[in-house]
């Protein structure tokens, strides 16, 4: 398993070895020690998402209010997708950035989004499948959603002839707007959660 800074703190793509033979493939998609090894953070999964989503469908972008926050290990188990996180964290030299990653069912990578990242996901095959871990369980009123066609983060989804979504991510604030509510996660008080050794 490889894990790999994406330029976001804390935030890896992780890359696990698959052995192939006649009869298919075979991989660890999730394991606690290696992550924690990689990355000085520790991830108890208390809940496992698994969402199936037509072409063109952009879900996100969420995340959970912090303290005390969510993390997630997202990965496409059948068809393909571009994974997209953003840094909502204010106050971070990043604020506003994102990243985006091919997730397939072919490399079987992963993405590790640590609390106070925003994240979402656009469907680039016919159907896809994304399964993420999480280290919370879902509480309807700390979740957070930005518009992902926000202007202003000018986000790097793929070009799609359709784009599919929910009322509520279309309906969802600007990064803006939401930020003038005052509830997204502040950078200072997460880092001060994290062990100083795996802050990068």
């Amino acid at each position: 398993m490889i894990f790999t800074e994406l330029g976001l703190e804390g935030v890896h793509l992780v890359e696990p070895k698959v052995f192939g033979d006649a009869r298919g493939a075979f991989l660890e998609l999730f394991v606690g020690g290696r992550l924690t090894e990689a990355t000085g953070r520790t991830m108890d999964v208390a809940q496992v998402n698994c969402s199936v989503s037509r072409r063109g469908t952009i879900r996100g972008i969420h995340l959970t209010a912090a303290p005390p926050g969510e993390a997630k290990y997202v990965t496409c188990v059948s068809g393909s997708v571009v994974d997209v996180v953003v840094d909502v964290r204010v106050g971070s030299p990043t604020y506003g950035k994102s990243v985006a990653v091919p997730l397939d069912d072919e490399r079987r990578h992963a993405v590790y989004i640590p609390a106070g990242f925003g994240h979402g996901f656009a469907a680039v095959s016919e159907t896809a499948v994304v399964t993420y871990l999480c280290d919370r369980v879902y509480t309807p009123h700390q979740a957070i959603s930005i518009n992902p066609l926000d202007p202003r983060l000018a986000l790097p989804w793929p070009a799609m002839d359709d784009i599919v979504l929910s009322d509520k991510d279309r309906d969802a604030p600007t990064l803006a707007e939401t930020e003038a509510l005052g509830v997204l996660p502040d950078h200072a008080a997460l880092r001060a959660q994290v062990p100083a050794g795996s802050r990068g």
